[in-house]
């Protein structure tokens, strides 16, 4: 029995080293951040390359009609949903950091470990989406300059693995800021790029050549509809609300209400654009990796693919190091102040084999957007749409005024029931069409 405490004891404890971890300095110092600053955290978080490629191939699996409610609704119920959790800000008089956290301050630990569990999902998802985006985009900037090469798409995913593997070393995120920073621009760079160049590409296809209408047998048509369920709630994935939260001065709150608003506003400009522009020009036959439907002009391509590697470069880490945080507080090298080169060897060690795995399975069944439907369903949705909601009920958060508590019950309480319909919805959807793709290309496939 006292081991048994002892072990509850060790693991509280490391539980709220992580959460001062991440804290930094907590209270000591007082956030700067502006809701400027949170708009631009939260716009850069959500709109990344690869959250942006699969829309058009989403809104095509559902058709117009479909295609714009499910997007227009997934925009509205995840930016309601991130400002019910900016609303649990110090909800019970502590600081809660992120977002596993929080759910334990509501849930117990059960919700810790829950979303801890959602958390993983969606990072390894998201990783290895990311590693067959960045090897598509690779391949076609090599194929431009050499169409006649022999390198294959999984010595692209190889190449992208080292350069993260070498990125892994750094510390942590701070000392990646630089790479932030790029990553920033990149992705300005990519949605402007990309949008223009659909448009242009878009003109001057045959337009009477063009079908909307949805392909294949009526099973067909209801599994891709599930498959595109899921890669809409992936575009939206963003699990680190609290952790923006805590870098935003006061009041914390209505920065954070303005910051997040704002950072929808540019979401909707450009994720809607590339979303509709992106149906419109290819129709039905637009690929699920929006680039790759993109044949002129050249150089413009190249440049929105370089865009692309380099934005999701950073995206990468991001999603490594909760993992990478997880061994080092569980092992002496995450506990020593002054590493030794023993130390350097470990951290070696597992950031290898971390991404030795995802580039092995990105380069064994290299499906990016059976990967972004997968994720997005187990990983996102929970995250992004049902915990909120639910949260936003159990902390006792609704007006006591009876003529606007129900409504709100009632529309908190339908989302978390849709959105979890569609995680189930959109898992079988990619699980049928990993398995489809797998007995159609084989492992390993150069697509």
């Amino acid at each position: 029995m006292a081991m048994e405490n002892s072990d509850t004891n060790n693991r509280i404890d490391d539980e709220a080293a992580e959460e001062n971890e991440i804290a930094g300095s907590n209270d000591e110092h007082e956030a700067r951040g502006t809701w400027k600053h949170a708009a631009f955290h939260v716009a850069t978080t959500i709109a990344t390359p690869a959250a942006y490629a699969p829309l058009p191939f989403a809104v095509a699996s559902l058709g117009w009609p479909l295609g714009v409610m499910s997007l227009v609704g997934g925009t509205i119920a995840t930016w309601y949903s991130s400002l019910l959790i900016a609303s649990l800000w110090r909800w019970d008089g502590k600081k809660h950091t992120t977002y596993r956290h929080l759910a334990k301050s509501i849930y117990g630990s059960w919700g810790y470990w829950s979303i801890a569990f959602f958390q993983q999902v969606a990072s390894l998802g998201n990783n290895i989406a990311i590693q067959i985006a960045a090897g598509s985009s690779l391949k076609a900037v090599y194929k431009y300059y050499n169409p006649n090469g022999s390198l294959r798409l999984q010595h692209f995913i190889v190449f992208f693995g080292a350069f993260e593997l070498a990125l892994s070393q750094f510390p942590d995120i701070h000392s990646l800021r630089w790479m932030n920073g790029l990553c920033t621009l990149s992705t300005i760079g990519f949605a402007g790029t990309t949008i223009g160049v659909t448009i242009y590409n878009g003109k001057r296809e045959d337009r009477k050549s063009i079908t909307y209408s949805l392909q294949g047998s009526s099973s067909a048509k209801v599994f891709k509809a599930f498959n595109a369920l899921g890669a809409i709630a992936f575009s939206f994935g963003d699990a680190m609300l609290p952790e923006i939260q805590s870098t935003v001065r006061k009041p914390v709150k209505g920065n954070m209400y303005k910051g997040v608003s704002a950072a929808y506003c540019v979401i909707v400009s450009t994720y809607w654009q590339l979303a509709f522009l992106g149906y419109w020009a290819f129709g039905s036959e637009v690929e699920p990796y929006v680039l790759s439907s993109l044949t002129t002009s050249k150089w413009t391509i190249i440049m929105a693919h370089l865009f692309a590697v380099i934005q999701i470069s950073g995206c990468f880490q991001i999603y490594c190091r909760p993992t990478y945080a997880y061994f080092e507080r569980t092992t002496q090298y995450g506990k020593a102040s002054n590493k030794s080169f023993k130390d350097y060897i470990y951290r070696l060690l597992y950031t290898s084999i971390y991404i030795g795995l995802i580039t092995l399975v990105a380069s064994a069944m290299p499906f990016f957007g059976d990967f972004v439907s997968i994720c997005g369903a187990i990983g996102f949705t929970p995250l992004d749409f049902v915990f909120p909601v639910l949260a936003y009920i159990k902390a006792g958060k609704l007006p006591r005024r009876k003529k606007l508590r129900l409504p709100l019950l009632l529309l908190n309480t339908a989302i978390a029931i849709w959105f979890s319909i569609v995680a189930v919805l959109g898992c079988v959807g990619a699980v049928r069409f990993i398995v489809l793709d797998i007995r159609a290309y084989k492992f390993f496939h150069d697509l």
